[in-house]
């Protein structure tokens, strides 16, 4: 019965959140210039969060939100209300700092060619490898550990982090995942398990002892 009435106010809110998004978009397509202000004060901060995740700079990260923006405006006469209006922004915040995170020299990375597992001429590993009593996953769920595993993940080269961010923080599917990094599926599985691969040793050093 709980569950039942649970579900009722969340549908609830959700036809409540789509008659807003409608009536905001509505406003600006009549240009009424408080839907502009409406928007950036309502999804501004969702979308900072996106950048922060995917650019370590507060200043990048600034940038990449008022770019984002920008490409929201111009593109919004052609928005066909298909998805939420928060997805569809979220989607163009993180286009916006993979953008910059593309153009900009990466300082302070690890070193992925040594964070990878080596194996010996008969593919077994060539050193031993210990086993995490969580997986990553679990690892962010957890309050105590997710700033350093984030932390963890700052330090990988911007190919590998980007990947862990969209599908382990984000939690977009590998299609999704492709889509926005321009390239296929299983592109993204591979470079994913070498993310893994490669935050691996980082989690054993800095995250296993408080766990």
């Amino acid at each position: 019965m709980r569950d039942s009435f649970t579900t009722k106010q969340a549908a609830c809110r959700d036809s409540v959140g789509e008659r807003e998004e409608a009536a905001l978009l509505g406003g600006i397509r009549r240009g009424d210039k408080r839907g502009y202000e409406q928007l950036v004060r309502q999804y501004g901060g969702m979308m900072l969060a996106v950048a922060r995740r995917l650019l370590r700079n507060e200043d990048d990260a600034r940038d990449a939100v008022q770019d984002a923006f920008l490409n929201a405006f111009r593109a919004l006469p052609r928005f066909r209300e298909e998805a939420k209006l928060s997805t569809w922004l979220h989607r163009i915040a993180m286009n916006a700092a993979l953008m910059k995170l593309r153009a900009a020299k990466r300082r302070s990375e690890v070193n992925s060619d040594y964070l990878l597992p080596l194996f010996d001429e008969q593919g077994r590993h060539a050193k031993p490898v210990s086993s995490l009593a969580m997986t990553t996953e679990s690892l962010l769920l957890s309050r105590e550990t997710r700033v350093h595993v984030h932390a963890c993940i700052d330090r990988l080269p911007a190919a590998y982090r980007t990947v862990l961010i969209l599908r382990d923080i984000e939690e977009l599917d590998t299609a999704e995942a492709a889509e926005i990094l321009g390239t296929t599926p299983n592109a993204v599985k591979i470079r994913l398990h070498r993310a893994r691969q490669a935050l691996r040793p980082v989690l054993e050093r800095e995250v296993v002892g408080i766990v």
